[in-house]
């Protein structure tokens, strides 16, 4: 990897605290430019080219979200690689990608969010792993977290050596802090059924608790059955597997259940802003997508009741 690019990595782990999962697809994205023109120094590289990159990709069948990302990427180590090399002119300037379609995101109506939940409290396992799936999946729906904001979650807010909590309980006052994208901290209320859930589950945590437990995850709310702090994959499989007990025709996946929070916050409240404090956006321009998924549910309301709406056969 070239220098330059590991010192700006470095700058954004030490000056934004970006994650290490955004610092890596950083890192992938910069080595495709430098694939495209192994030839070049980074400085050298010139407007032609990088249009010329996007180009070639496009015609690779790269999607229109690929593209975007790689080329804001490629913007935001310029616009820092510019300024450190004190460079006349930025090459990502005024560069376009086809338009990426926004679509949707995929949420369940209050209906089937509730069948989904009380198929859950309704199965016959009494186990630990039963107990702490219930919990996880009232959690996401409760508070609309993300699914690395779950994992990283601890019973308490917990400091050792060079480890320290990203997320933590506080069952008292019935919310919980995670610690979000760009780091990031946000308070959030928690719901009484997912208190009920969580407080199941630490009366069987015991169980899943190990002497091989590390020491960072000792106080992680949610452990698996080695001990350890929960793995993202295995939350995603376990509530796949849910969603196929309960019958519901969707592809369920934990951000379904963070789109269905969000969705169904707005459709009673109304208040956008809310919303976007809830979910941790920074800009309102991502919140804004649930007043579409809001207007499809009151169309669909509107298609149903009003006289004159229907078509006639």
């Amino acid at each position: 990897m070239h220098p330059e690019i590991q010192q700006w990595l470095a700058f954004l782990r030490a000056e934004k605290r970006y994650s290490n999962h955004t610092l890596s697809a950083y890192q992938r994205d910069m080595a495709q430019l430098i694939s495209l023109y192994p030839d070049s120094k980074l400085a050298n590289i010139t407007n032609p080219q990088i249009r010329s990159a996007v180009a070639r990709l496009h015609s690779q069948d790269y999607s229109p979200r690929s593209l975007s990302r790689l080329l804001s990427t490629w913007r935001s180590f310029y616009k820092w690689f510019c300024i450190r090399e004190q460079l006349a002119i930025n090459p990502t300037l005024d560069v376009k990608t086809p338009k990426v379609p926004r679509s949707l995101p995929k949420a369940l109506s209050a209906d089937q969010t509730k069948t989904l939940l009380d198929t859950g409290l309704n199965l016959t396992d009494n186990s630990a792993i039963a107990a702490r799936d219930q919990a996880i999946f009232e959690l996401f729906y409760s508070s609309g977290l993300r699914l690395s904001e779950l994992v990283n979650v601890d019973i308490q807010f917990h400091r050792v050596d060079k480890y320290e909590s990203q997320g933590w309980l506080n069952l008292a006052e019935r919310e919980i802090t995670v610690i979000g994208k760009g780091k990031k901290t946000r308070l959030l209320p928690l719901g009484e059924k997912a208190i009920q859930a969580i407080e199941f589950w630490l009366s069987k945590r015991h169980l899943l608790l190990k002497p091989s437990t590390p020491v960072e995850d000792e106080y992680a709310l949610f452990l698996g059955e080695r001990g350890a702090r929960i793995s993202p994959r295995v939350i995603q499989l376990q509530l796949k597997k849910l969603g196929i007990k309960s019958n519901i025709p969707a592809n369920i996946h934990p951000h379904v259940l963070r789109h269905s929070f969000a969705s169904h916050i707005l459709q009673s409240s109304q208040d956008l802003r809310a919303v976007q404090e809830l979910l941790g956006h920074a800009n309102i321009a991502t919140t804004q997508i649930y007043t579409k998924l809001d207007f499809q549910h009151l169309a669909q309301v509107y298609d149903q009741a009003h006289p004159r709406a229907k078509k006639k056969k």
